[in-house]
């Protein structure tokens, strides 16, 4: 078969077959008496076999010895193949997102564009100190998109420019939620944190509902931290979790004070007393836990907490009694109604 017939069934150009033979990938077995090329079918799966090989993305030098020697092994190859491929996927989703970053800030001419171009350079230095510099002074009259603030919030390891970023996130506007959910719902601890904390500095209905939705998360730091942005917010939801803080101690300062916001409604009111009474009974409970509970006793309204912390002030813990006494003499300055 001459040339031109390979080149058209094989969908191989011609110039490309001349460039196999002269590198010795596939020869033709014969040639006609006018001195052309001829190819058996030997030579026509041969080119096939080249073909299928270059679609995995062998070089031509990587096929020839594939082809030729016998014991050279595919396994390895095809690993260092896939790694290749990956790293190149990887560095072609950052250009992709670093496009769509620009084209999201709408630029208006090209001087926008290099601000935006020195913005991700700056929120991708390894110094925190740039970092939270391009947050806190990002170029003039252009806005920041977002999507790329909730993208660099989400991977910030470092408390000082994370602060920066949930600011500059929380008066972004646009999609900012949407952009963070994602981290609330991801399979990385660490950025399920973040995101919640991002969250917690958002307003509206759509944060507080994905922060409500984070009470139900696995990690037990999420959940406090849900559950302290969306107490404050008046979900009584998060009344388990805040009591359950008080009684272990995390943040259990700040989780009276927000259970004592929710007692304020008295829908709720009883249901946090009641609550707080129960884990003071608990066979369980340490000295120490009481203390904390009565503590938070004394977040709730002065109208509904008196009565209990003076029982709490004869308790047979003295420590606990000691601070029930003095808690209740607090509230009873306090004006009543």
């Amino acid at each position: 078969m001459l040339i031109g017939e390979v080149a058209r069934l094989s969908g191989v150009s011609t110039r490309m077959l001349r460039h196999y033979d002269s590198l010795g990938l596939v020869r033709p077995t014969g040639r006609t008496v006018g001195g052309y090329r001829e190819y058996s079918m030997a030579d026509i799966r041969r080119i096939f076999h080249v073909e299928g090989l270059r679609s995995l993305g062998l070089s031509l030098r990587q096929i020839g010895r594939a082809l030729e020697d016998p014991a050279f092994a595919p396994s390895a190859l095809v690993g260092d193949l896939i790694r290749a491929t990956e790293e190149r996927l990887k560095r072609e989703q950052e250009l992709l997102d670093r496009l769509r970053t620009v084209d999201a800030s709408a630029p208006s001419d090209w001087e926008g564009v290099l601000r935006i171009v020195e913005l991700l350079h700056g929120l991708e230095s390894p110094s925190p100190a740039r970092r939270q510099q391009a947050v806190l002074a990002p170029a003039e009259d252009v806005p920041v998109p977002a999507e790329l603030l909730a993208r660099a919030v989400l991977a910030e390891s470092d408390p000082n420019v994370a602060g920066a970023l949930r600011w500059a996130l929380a008066r972004a506007g646009g999609d900012a939620v949407a952009s963070v959910a994602s981290g609330v719902r991801s399979e990385n601890v660490d950025i399920r944190r973040r995101a919640v904390l991002a969250m917690a500095e958002m307003s509206g209905d759509e944060a507080t509902a994905v922060l409500a939705d984070a009470l139900e998360d696995p990690d037990m730091t999420v959940r406090r931290r849900a559950a302290l942005a969306v107490g404050m917010r008046g979900v009584t939801a998060a009344v388990p979790a805040l009591v359950g803080m008080v009684v272990e101690g995390a943040n259990d300062v700040e989780a009276s004070e927000v259970l004592g916001t929710l007692a304020l409604d008295h829908g709720c009111a009883d249901r946090i007393m009641g609550a707080l009474v129960d884990e003071l009974a608990a066979p369980t409970a340490t000295s120490a836990v009481r203390i904390r509970l009565v503590q938070a006793l004394a977040e709730m309204p002065p109208t509904i907490a008196r009565e209990v912390l003076r029982e709490l002030a004869h308790d047979d813990d003295a420590s606990v009694a000691r601070v029930a006494s003095a808690l209740a003499g607090m509230l009873e300055q306090r004006p009543k109604g």
